[in-house]
C-alpha cells in the first residue's frame, strides 16, 4: 500500500509517503507559500538532496509539486489513499471520512471556524481530488480525540440558542495527541498511559490536554484554535470584552482577526520575533524577550496545576511538538517551579534531550516525545479505506 498523507498549514504544506506497514518512506515540504522565497524542503532519506527554491503562488500549486517529487524520487507505480489533516470537525465529524463532494461542502462551511488553517487544506484537497480522481481520499479530524470530552469541560457558559449551533470547546491538536498517547503506551506501557498524564504540545500553535485512562478530559484550546495558551502569534485565551473594546475603537473584522492570529503571542509581546530560539539568545539584553518568555511559561505551568486539579494528580508529564521536544530551557523553566507537585527534572537528561528527563526521585515522570501527525493521519486513512471496501 502507497498512502500519502498532506498536512497543510497557513503557509506551508507537508505530504509524506507511507508504504508497506506503514513506515514512512520520506516527506517534503513546501514553506512560504505565495512568497517570493517559496522553498522545497526534503525529509528522510532524501533531505540530503538539500532545499530548493519553488513557484507555489497557492496551496493547490504547491501539493502538486510535492506530490510530484515524491512520484519522482521513490518512482512509485500507485498512490492507494490520500490522507488529509482537516483540523476542524466541529459537531458534524468525529471520526476519519471519505471525501466526496458533500462532504467537502460541508468542511467548506466550517471554515471560518479556523480560516488560517481550513481553506489551505480545502485548496489541497481540491487539487489532489482533480488530480487524482480515482484514489480514495479521507479527512482526518484534528477534534476527533476530543469528541467526548466531558460535558462540564466541553461547555461554553452561553445561552442555550448559541450552544445548540455548536458554539462549545472541541479541541485541537488531537491528531498529535493520539500519537503521543500511543506512542507512550508503546514505550511505558498500558498502565502508564492509562495513568493521569498531561500532554503539552507546545509548536507554533502550543495546547495542553489532561488525560485519564487514555481519554482527554479537558484542554487548553477551545471553540477554535486560536484560544487557550500563548502561541508564536496568537494571543490565546482573552477577555471577550477586548473585541468590543476594539470594535468600538474603530478596528473591523479583518483587522482584529489579524491581531490576535498573526500579531500576537510571542510576537506582540516581544515586537521582535515568533521563534523561541531567537527570544532566549535575546532575553538577557531584551527586557520583551524576556517578558515573552515568562509569560509562555507562566500559562503553562499554571495550566498543569489547574490539570493535576482535574486529574486528582499527575503521574506524568509530556513535553512534545517544536518547543516542548527542543528547548531544554522552557521545560525546566515550567518544571522547576513545580516541585511542590512532586515534578523534579534531571538537568543532565533534560540537557541532553533523553526521553526521560525526570530525576530517579521524581514522583512524576517527566517525558519527551517526537510527535508524528502523519503517521496518525496514514494509519485512520488506511482502516478508512478498508471499512469502505
Amino acid at each position: 500500500m502507497n498512502i500519502l498523507t498532506v498536512n497543510a498549514g497557513s503557509s506551508s504544506v507537508k505530504v509524506a509517503l507511507f508504504q508497506g506497514s506503514l513506515e514512512p518512506t520520506t516527506s517534503v515540504s513546501i514553506e512560504n507559500i505565495g512568497s517570493t522565497d517559496a522553498s522545497l524542503i526534503p525529509e528522510g532519506k532524501y533531505g540530503s538532496s538539500g532545499t530548493a527554491p519553488v513557484e507555489a503562488v497557492n496551496h493547490a500549486e504547491a501539493v502538486k509539486q510535492a506530490v510530484k517529487w515524491i512520484y519522482d524520487q521513490t518512482n512509485i507505480a500507485t498512490i492507494d489513499g490520500i490522507g488529509h489533516r482537516i483540523v476542524h470537525g466541529a459537531d458534524k465529524y468525529f471520526q476519519p471520512t471519505i471525501l466526496d463532494d458533500s462532504v467537502i461542502d460541508a468542511i467548506d462551511q466550517l471554515k471560518q471556524l479556523a480560516p488560517n488553517h481550513m481553506q489551505p487544506s480545502l485548496d489541497c484537497v481540491n487539487e489532489l481530488m482533480n488530480e487524482y480522481p480515482a484514489v480514495p481520499q479521507v479527512a482526518c479530524f484534528d477534534t476527533s480525540f476530543f469528541h467526548q470530552i466531558p460535558e462540564v469541560a466541553r461547555t461554553l457558559a452561553l445561552p442555550k440558542r448559541l450552544r445548540d449551533q455548536g458554539i462549545r470547546r472541541y479541541g485541537f491538536h488531537g491528531l498529535s495527541y493520539q500519537y503521543i498517547l500511543d506512542n507512550f503506551a508503546e514505550h511505558e506501557g498500558e498502565t502508564a498511559a492509562n495513568g493521569r498524564v498531561i500532554i503539552a504540545h507546545l509548536g507554533s500553535g502550543s495546547s495542553m490536554s489532561a488525560c485519564l485512562n487514555g481519554k482527554p478530559l479537558d484542554m487548553t484550546m477551545g471553540f477554535t484554535p486560536a484560544s487557550g495558551l500563548v502561541m508564536s502569534s496568537r494571543s490565546g485565551d482573552i477577555d471577550p470584552g477586548v473585541i468590543d473594546f476594539l470594535l468600538s475603537s474603530g478596528h473591523d473584522r479583518a483587522d482584529i482577526q489579524r491581531i490576535l492570529y498573526k500579531e500576537s503571542g510571542l510576537l506582540g509581546l516581544s515586537e521582535m520575533t515568533t521563534d523561541m530560539y531567537t527570544l532566549l539568545q535575546s532575553e538577557a539584553t531584551d527586557p520583551r524577550a524576556k517578558l515573552a518568555i515568562d509569560v509562555y511559561a507562566y500559562h503553562i505551568r499554571k495550566t498543569i496545576g489547574a490539570f493535576s486539579a482535574v486529574l486528582g494528580g499527575v503521574d506524568s508529564i509530556i513535553f512534545s511538538a517544536g518547543i516542548g521536544e527542543r528547548s531544554a530551557e522552557i521545560r525546566r523553566r515550567v518544571c522547576e517551579p513545580l516541585e511542590y507537585l512532586g515534578i523534579k527534572l534531571d538537568p543532565k537528561r533534560n540537557e541532553g534531550g533523553e526521553r526521560l528527563i525526570s530525576s530517579v526521585d521524581s514522583d512524576v515522570g517527566v517525558h519527551v516525545i517526537h510527535t508524528h501527525e502523519d503517521r496518525i493521519i496514514a494509519k485512520q486513512t488506511l482502516s478508512t479505506i478498508k471499512e469502505e471496501k
